[in-house]
């Protein structure tokens, strides 16, 4: 089963995000900041996509990216950006820093699924 990591500062966001996601046979992690998600990285070298939330307490999800794309793991996990962040320039510097999809906010069961379908997860 592949493992998905869902950052966000929202318990409620993760709470929807878990729902969403056991239905498409992936097992669900949690951090609600960044610092947090980079100890989830290192306890599971095995991650296969995170759902990243950009703005919150800690370390911001931007952080967060840039350290996990420094990281030496075996596997580099595909990342979502999942934020309210709309403004062209912010998308544009989650992809150049390693952000492999961007998703905004609300976001629906349907746009997670494409999302992980277009990334090769599902």
């Amino acid at each position: 089963m592949k493992k998905i990591l869902l950052v966000d500062d929202s318990r409620a966001v993760r709470l929807v995000s878990r729902k969403i996601v056991s239905g498409m046979e992936l097992e669900a992690l949690e951090a609600e900041n960044g610092a947090d998600a980079l100890e989830v990285v290192k306890a599971n070298p095995d991650l296969d996509v995170v759902l990243l939330d950009w703005n919150m307490p800690v370390m911001d999800g931007l952080t967060f990216l840039k350290e996990l794309r420094s990281m030496s793991i075996p596997k580099q996990p595909i990342v979502v950006m999942c934020t309210t962040e709309n403004e062209m320039e912010r998308i544009v510097e989650a992809m150049q820093n390693g952000a492999d999809e961007y998703i905004m906010k609300p976001f629906t069961e349907e746009i997670i699924r494409e999302k992980l379908e277009e990334t090769g997860i599902l």
